[in-house]
Order: C-alpha cells, then sequence, then structure tokens
C-alpha cells in the first residue's frame, strides 16, 4: 500500500488570503495606464496565472502595450508588496495544522506561481515558512501552472512517487497542474479550509482507497 508522505501547497487562496491583493495591485498598476481588469475577469479568466501571463493575454485581447509590462509588472510588485505589510498575518488553523503534520513526519512544500520575493515576504508574515522543507516560485520553472512543471520539479526535489504526495489547491489552473502531475488532489474553496481535519480526512480518504484496490 502506498502511504502519503509529503503534501505540496499552493499558495494564494490556499494558506494566504492574497488573490484578492494580487487583483488590486495589478488594477493599481493597470489603471495607471488607464486598463483594468473586472472582477469577473479576475475569477473566471485570470485567476492563478502569473502576472507576466495576464500582461500577454490583455496585450492579445485588448491592446495594451508590450512596452508597458516591465514597468506595470514592477508597479504591481511594490503595490502588492504594500498589501502584503499591510493584511498579511498569522492564521492558527494553518499554524496548528503544518506544525502538526510536521511533527507526524510529513514533507511539507509549496510550488506557487508568485515570484521569490512574494513568497518570502508572505510566509514570512504568516509565521508559515519555519514549516517548509523548501518552496518554489515561477522563477524556479520555465513553465507555470495550468502546466504542471513546478508540481512535477516538487515531487522529484521530495524524493517520492507522485501518488506519495498531495497537493492542496484551489484554482483551475492550479488544479490542472496537480492533476496533470500525478499527484493526489485535495481541492479547497478557502483558506480556511486548508485545516489539520481537512488534510488528514484526505489522506485518509487517499490511503483506504489505495488498500482497496491492492
Amino acid at each position: 500500500m502506498t502511504k502519503i508522505k509529503a503534501i505540496i501547497f499552493d499558495m494564494d487562496g490556499v494558506l494566504i488570503e492574497a488573490k484578492d491583493w494580487h487583483y488590486e495591485a495589478l488594477n493599481q498598476a493597470l489603471e495607471l495606464f488607464g486598463y483594468k481588469i473586472s472582477r469577473y475577469e479576475h475569477l473566471v479568466t485570470f485567476d492563478g496565472l502569473p502576472t507576466k501571463k495576464k500582461l500577454e493575454m490583455l496585450s492579445m485581447e485588448r491592446g495594451l502595450p508590450k512596452g508597458l509590462h516591465k514597468f506595470i509588472n514592477h508597479m504591481k510588485q511594490i503595490y502588492t508588496m504594500e498589501h502584503v505589510y499591510m493584511k498579511c498575518k498569522p492564521l492558527f488553523c494553518h499554524q496548528y495544522a503544518l506544525s502538526k503534520l510536521k511533527s507526524e513526519g510529513y514533507k511539507l512544500a509549496l510550488g506557487s506561481n508568485s515570484v521569490r520575493i512574494t513568497i518570502d515576504m508572505m510566509l514570512g508574515k504568516a509565521d508559515l515558512m519555519k514549516y517548509m522543507d523548501f518552496t518554489l516560485s515561477n522563477q524556479d520553472v520555465k513553465k507555470s501552472k495550468p502546466d504542471p512543471e513546478i508540481y512535477n520539479t516538487a515531487i522529484v526535489r521530495l524524493g517520492f512517487k507522485p501518488e506519495e504526495c498531495l497537493i492542496v489547491e484551489d484554482n483551475p489552473n492550479g488544479v490542472k497542474a496537480a492533476l496533470a502531475s500525478g499527484a493526489n488532489l485535495l481541492k479547497v474553496e478557502t483558506v480556511y479550509d486548508v485545516n489539520y481535519q481537512n488534510i488528514r480526512n484526505r489522506i485518509n480518504e487517499i490511503e483506504l482507497n489505495q488498500k482497496e484496490v491492492a
């Protein structure tokens, strides 16, 4: 029987309630040049994609000048950091879940479409970095989610088989990446769904199913 040995977390919308911060920060940067992404577009099309990809899509669909990408991306990172600094704080349900899983011997990792500086600051402010064996950003891979590269990379680095890993994700692009990696999936709706009991229940369910198959 295969046992779960590692849990790999997405960050935004999973460990950090940051989806709105990214949305608001990007719009702050876009509005400098008269552009804006609606809430509907964000939820249906852009959620979970890296800023670089979002800007490429806006250039194709709405004529955003490509020469502005670098500056908009830079401003978006600055605005994001302001949101993180003001709003990011530890959540007990995450502190408890990660510390308990760690004490039970599970390896813990993170794979996010965010850039490294954002990951380090958010996990630092949320006081979660100390539980992670390692973290991967979109700067550590060539292809971002929905491509599975970031999760494939994490699984190889952990030294386990995909079926020995559980990935916690919330948005369609992340879910596609998780499933394509061959790992098990726990899909959550909010950061509060990421708690010890939900993770434990999913691990038990996976291991029970594998036992029955065996």
